[in-house]
């Protein structure tokens, strides 16, 4: 159990989402982050600090992530 409360968060759905395997994030108090799998919102969320969300949107931004070509 985390001790974030996420009972009131505002989970927003990736703009890309086409069907309901999505990911969600919401925003909380003191910069934290959440980001859960929309399939099964019962399951726990992963927390973030503010610090390694903006170091994880970086890397997305730069392409960090992006699929090999093939």
């Amino acid at each position: 159990m985390s001790d974030y409360d996420i009972s009131n968060a505002a989970w927003i759905t990736a703009r890309a989402c086409n069907n309901s395997a999505c990911v969600q994030v919401a925003h909380l108090a003191g910069g934290m982050v959440a980001v859960r799998d929309s399939k099964d919102t019962s399951k726990a969320p992963h927390f973030f600090d503010s610090g390694e969300w903006a170091a994880f949107v970086s890397g997305v931004k730069a392409g960090e992530f992006d699929l090999p070509a093939s």
